[in-house]
């Protein structure tokens, strides 16, 4: 792995890192560190802070083709919240977690979520923000599994889900806890592409970056594309969050 360029930690004594930002010709990858990867206020923060730094950079150095690669570690691209710590903060979902969902929905680059591992609950909401998807063939499943918790979802995190999903796949995700692997997320077109393996999958997230890279020279315009695209999921994941 290529040396960081910029890493946010947890706390302001960088004591326990979160998120990896490297660069390989002008794409971008975003790295989550923290093994399962589960969401709390911090890692969420963390997450939009990385972003803002890309976005800065793409602008400081006039970047004019380049696009942003989400990926975990091991066997999890993201384990879901933490629930001991995420919902021990009062209006986490509402006002950090889908905030930050929105943002990714949103960002002005083209976006793939590499899924080197297990996309559970919050992991998958966050693949499903991306504009493409890669996962491996041999190995991780997406799920959602508010279902057995038991725990509903937010308006936001179905409208994202339906949004990006066949009815029955919906369906099948939110009311039985499918389990889908990369074969079946494949057909069922949750995700763009799959390879065995993770050196495999991230060549392939790779491929599909560059492929799509050049559409960033449009600018501040993809974002507005995006919000013109999905409006209805963009009101319901900021629904907690005071406009300016």
């Amino acid at each position: 792995m290529s040396k960081a360029e910029k890493v946010f930690y947890e706390d302001k004594a960088q004591t326990k890192a979160l998120i990896e930002i490297t660069r390989e010709n002008n794409i971008f990858i975003m790295t989550m560190v923290d093994h399962e990867n589960r969401f709390t206020s911090e890692l969420c923060q963390a997450i939009c802070d990385a972003l803002d730094y890309v976005e800065h950079t793409v602008d400081s150095e006039d970047i004019k083709e380049t696009a942003l690669i989400t990926r975990g570690q091991d066997k999890f691209y993201s384990n879901g919240l933490s629930f001991e710590r995420a919902l021990g903060v009062p209006n986490f979902t509402e006002k950090i977690f889908m905030p930050m969902l929105n943002k990714i929905l949103l960002f002005t680059l083209p976006t793939i979520a590499c899924m080197n591992g297990h996309a559970f609950a919050g992991g998958c909401l966050m693949a499903m923000a991306h504009d493409y998807r890669v996962m491996r063939s041999d190995r991780g499943f997406m799920c959602m599994n508010e279902i057995d918790l038991p725990a509903p979802l937010p308006a936001g995190m179905s409208a994202l889900l339906r949004y990006k999903m066949a009815h029955h796949v919906y369906r099948d995700m939110v009311m039985q806890a499918r389990r889908f692997n990369g074969k079946e997320a494949l057909a069922l077109h949750l995700v763009d592409g799959i390879a065995d393996g993770v050196d495999n999958t991230f060549a392939l997230a790779k491929e599909i970056a560059a492929k799509w890279a050049h559409k960033s020279k449009c600018g501040g315009i993809l974002r507005l594309i995006k919000e013109d695209m999905y409006p209805e999921v963009s009101s319901r994941l900021t629904v907690g969050v005071p406009k300016l």
